[in-house]
């Protein structure tokens, strides 16, 4: 793509995806440079990137979750009278 020099505060665009945000951070992972993009919180090589001017759409907000959180909204899924109930009326794998 472009010699342009991408760094953080700067809005780019990924144009495979067309994915679009602003870099985060910068980081070198073996030899080749890399950005973070706020929007996705992915790494993008940075000679794939494209700088952009004018305004970057909101992010959709990307999923973040606690693993504690999780487990235990799991565990109370799976506590339920319902639950069990289910469970025992599986007759097989499905597969097939």
């Amino acid at each position: 793509m472009d010699d342009v020099a991408i760094r953080p505060g700067m809005r780019v665009r990924y144009p495979r995806t067309g994915t679009a945000g602003t870099v985060v951070r910068i980081e070198e992972i073996r030899g080749n440079m890399f950005a973070e993009m706020d929007t996705t919180g992915l790494l993008y090589r940075t000679d794939q990137l494209v700088p952009i001017e004018g305004e970057v759409e909101e992010p959709k907000k990307v999923h973040e979750s606690s693993d504690i959180t999780d487990y235990e909204r799991l565990r109370e899924t799976e506590s339920s009278d319902d639950m069990q109930e289910k469970y025992d009326q599986v007759t097989g794998v499905g597969a097939g």
